[in-house]
């Protein structure tokens, strides 16, 4: 028996002691590629052997310049990623199916025909539209004010006074600057709005914090300066409660001067030690009840969501369900758009959600969610892993909050403070989860065909990058719609990763709209500076005196294409001329104050283009003692970036 050793083993038998090039031997070769049923054909042939070294270059007869370590590396890689035969397919087998599938049973037991069910899923509608809508209804009214009437909405951004020149010379068109007021209603979460780039007050420059200058100091009535966010103030003068929203009286006290920090209910102040010409105030001894109804109705969309997702098997169904509950709550309560009107913005969310719905068909059918879905009994997993992450990520402007990261450009991640540090674990962590997910679809066998989808979303990213004039952003439905199809499978992490997905596209779209993905530089920059030429100024001449003191500047003349010459004092334009007005090379601004004010002055400059005004300068002091404190290189931006609920308030 141990003669025929080699016989009987066939292909197993060694070869090592050969030669790497020998030909392969005639019954190895029949043994390693069966030719029992070509043996006919190729009987005949008396051509001698291949060589070794021949047959394993075959394959790579065009690339003969890749070494041959490469080759066979390339041959395996490629045989790894095609994954088993036959693939393993992911299912989630549920814990305690007992319990998870309890709800089905019951559906089973209790109301088996089909009829029935559509007639439940009907009422059950019913239900859920009738209790949000009063619950809805309910936060719109707001008691009257007597003296003053109904609350009016305003938004987050709202002001009395626009930055930079918009008021126009001496502030006229933000008249009046004193003796009127309004009733107000915020919304909640008014603390969360902040500048996103540097607005001047004064020296300082204010980035990444509510936009409040002021406040009560020493138990004082606490007074804000005109161009303070009114809701923001409001939250730190403890009139209205950020998390619910409310309302108030809020009046013109006129021209006030050194305004205090103080941090107050989650709120730090700006301070700011000159004079200003518009300030505001709040009664405190009005009283009023409205409240926000975004947690009430939190609570509403949450039960109905949840008892859905437990009751119902159909994926279709469920999905499509979801997203639209998701996306009225969304953008009706939890994080509305700004909107004067309830009108307004029912219409707003039904414009929007129109092309979202075709979306989560694309989402459904084509991009995995279907498939981590189907036959999905786990109930209980299912909605604590994909109705859970579909939260999380449908309120992202409260569970994302932390994360110091405003917008995903390059400007905002070099400027704001932490946003290196945070999108380089918020890497990290995706490359992990992708190695994760990678050696997933290896395993079912579909990691080729997904690595050439990236391929082609990695192509599209590089060639958007290339395009002339034009700047690739990131919005939040984009990064949903390029991750989204890396979860198509049944896994546990993948029903976590789909619904946060999903979750994020609702908050996007349902908030801020289809914005686009490749945007002009002008559009991205919104308030940041353009950093155009700075006027020259020359040292000034100041003249101290007793009952007044001046201090005098003068330029050269603005070179083209700019045609005149702005300045703020104190934030506030006090001059504006142009050159074909006739003021030459040594036309000069002259500013008095009283000496005994006890307070410094902030001068900047910038050159006129018709009636835009380009760049300031940074400030320049005239200190309380008189000297002068020259102002630093670079510009200093004063324009503000218009938030999507910020108005100016004319009375």
């Amino acid at each position: 028996m141990a003669e025929n050793n080699d016989e009987e083993r066939g292909r197993y038998r060694k070869v090592d002691m050969e030669h790497p090039d020998a030909p392969i031997g005639e019954s190895t070769q029949t043994n390693l590629l069966p030719m029992d049923d070509f043996s006919d054909d190729f009987s005949d042939d008396s051509s001698p052997p291949t060589p070794r070294f021949m047959q394993d270059q075959s394959s790579f007869k065009f690339l003969k310049w890749v070494p041959v370590p490469i080759r066979r590396f390339c041959r395996s890689a490629v045989r790894w990623a095609q994954g088993p035969d036959p693939p393993h397919i992911y299912t989630i087998t549920p814990f305690l199916p007992m319990i998870q599938e309890l709800p089905i049973r019951l559906l089973d037991q209790y109301i088996p025909k089909r009829r029935h069910r559509i007639a439940l899923l009907i009422s059950y509608y019913f239900c859920w539209i009738l209790t949000f809508s009063l619950v809805l209804r309910e936060s719109t009214f707001a008691t009257e004010i007597e003296g003053w009437g109904a609350p009016g909405n305003i938004g987050c951004g709202n002001t009395y006074w626009v930055p930079g020149n918009r008021c126009g010379l001496n502030g006229n068109d933000c008249r009046p600057f004193s003796g009127s007021g309004f009733a107000f209603r915020c919304p909640a979460n008014c603390a969360s709005v902040m500048v996103l780039n540097p607005r001047a007050v004064g020296a300082q420059e204010i980035i990444y914090k509510p936009f409040v200058i002021g406040g009560p100091s020493e138990d004082s009535t606490p007074i804000y300066r005109g161009d303070s966010f009114i809701c923001g103030a409001a939250i730190h003068a403890g009139i209205i409660d950020n998390a619910k929203g409310g309302c108030g009286v809020v009046t013109l006290v006129g021209e006030h001067g050194n305004y205090p920090s103080t941090k107050r209910h989650g709120i730090e102040s700006v301070g700011f030690d000159a004079t200003f010409p518009s300030s505001f105030s709040f009664h405190t001894a009005t009283s009023c009840e409205a409240k926000d109804a975004r947690w009430s109705l939190l609570f509403v969309s949450l039960t109905y969501t949840i008892l859905l997702s437990l009751f119902t098997t159909s994926p279709g169904l469920f999905f499509s369900n979801i997203f639209t509950g998701l996306f009225a709550h969304v953008g009706l309560a939890s994080d509305p758009p700004g909107h004067s009107s309830m009108a307004g913005l029912v219409s707003n969310i039904l414009g929007k959600f129109l092309p979202a719905a075709f979306c989560a068909f694309v989402m459904y059918r084509y991009m995995g969610v279907r498939r981590a879905l189907t036959n999905l009994t786990a109930q209980i997993e299912k909605t604590t892993l994909w109705l859970g992450g579909c939260w999380v990520g449908a309120l992202s402007n409260y569970t994302f909050e932390w994360i110091p990261i405003q917008r995903l450009n390059a400007h905002d991640i070099k400027q704001q403070p932490g946003a290196k540090l945070a999108l380089a674990l918020i890497v990290v962590f995706l490359a992990l989860i992708v190695i994760k997910q990678v050696f997933f679809f290896q395993r079912e066998g579909r990691l080729i065909r997904y690595l050439g989808i990236y391929g082609i979303f990695i192509g599209a990213i590089l060639l958007s990058l290339l395009l002339p004039g034009l700047s690739l952003r990131i919005h939040h439905y984009i990064l949903a719609l390029l991750l989204l199809p890396g979860t198509s499978m049944q896994t546990r992490p993948a029903l976590v990763y789909q619904g946060i997905l999903i979750g994020l596209f609702i908050n996007g779209i349902a908030r801020w709209g289809f914005d686009s993905v490749l945007q002009t530089p002008a559009a991205l920059q919104g308030d940041a500076p353009n950093y155009s030429a700075l006027p020259k100024i020359s040292p000034p001449t100041i003249q101290l005196g007793k009952d007044v003191s001046r201090i005098s500047f003068s330029w050269l003349s603005p070179p083209e294409p700019f045609d005149g010459i702005s300045v703020l004092v104190n934030d506030v334009e006090r001059f504006r001329g142009y050159t074909d007005e006739g003021f030459a090379s040594d036309k000069r601004f002259v500013w008095r104050r009283d000496p005994k004010k006890d307070e410094p002055e902030y001068f900047r400059f910038a050159y006129m283009q018709g009636s835009q005004s380009w760049d300031y300068t940074r400030a320049g002091i005239w200190e309380r003692n008189g000297s002068w404190t020259e102002m630093l290189p670079g510009p200093s931006k004063i324009k503000s970036r218009e938030l999507d609920d910020a108005v100016l308030l004319t009375i």
